[in-house]
């Protein structure tokens, strides 16, 4: 059994890229299942083991996170009916929910993504996070200004809304970030800087440096 993501894993992303048809895939199925699934869900299985002892993961299990390599082209002017990359979302609710803090990332035959923080939250977590800065930017601002939060994922990105509740827009001036409606870090590095590498340990130690970001969401959730 393949047990480690290596350079087969990579490749059969850029032969995907080339034949990008279920033929191709039909034809190619056990190397996706022996070089992309199988390493791809002990990596999975092995970060969910290390994050159960710092965080609420519930009853989570692999299959909660990973994400099908097969896309949704029911509505999606791009018929290819497969992704160039393999994702999974590691939160106490999985890839179910979009709004909970957590680690998301994918591995593709370019980079590995990392991402975290809030993506999707509904109204009332927007509001309960806008609160929450406005009432203790002080604590907020003292974390996105971490130096190694700074080195790995830069600063919080995410859309904006134009109007916001009338008690936060003076604030605003000084603190931007209140207008978004998302809240979400990415790092990204090319695949072949830790291909060879230990990338359990990799993601680990990116995703550790969000780590206070995220408990500071979670509580205003």
């Amino acid at each position: 059994m393949q047990k480690n993501i290596d350079q087969s894993f990579i490749d059969f992303f850029i032969e995907l890229a080339q034949n990008n048809h279920k033929d191709w895939f039909d034809k190619n199925r056990s190397r996706y299942q022996t070089y992309v699934k199988e390493p791809f869900t002990n990596l999975v299985s092995e970060i969910i083991i290390e994050l159960k002892e710092k965080e609420s993961l519930n009853n989570l299990e692999t299959k909660d996170c990973i994400f099908r390599i097969n896309k949704d082209v029911r509505f999606s002017k791009d018929k290819q009916p497969y992704k160039l990359q393999m994702g999974a979302s590691i939160c106490k609710n999985g890839k179910k929910d979009m709004s909970y803090p957590g680690l998301y990332f994918e591995i593709g035959p370019e980079y590995l993504n990392i991402y975290s923080g809030v993506y999707m939250p509904d109204k009332n977590q927007l509001e309960n996070i806008r609160n929450c800065i406005f009432n203790n930017n002080d604590a907020f601002l003292k974390i996105i200004s971490d130096k190694k939060f700074i080195k790995h994922f830069g600063t919080i990105k995410g859309e904006k809304n134009k109007v916001i509740a009338q008690h936060l827009k003076t604030f605003a001036l000084t603190q931007p970030l209140i207008y978004n409606k998302q809240f979400y870090v990415i790092h990204q590095i090319d695949i072949n800087k830790v291909i060879n590498k230990n990338i359990k340990n990799y993601i680990l130690e990116v995703y550790e440096s969000v780590a206070t970001l995220n408990e500071f969401f979670r509580k205003a959730i």
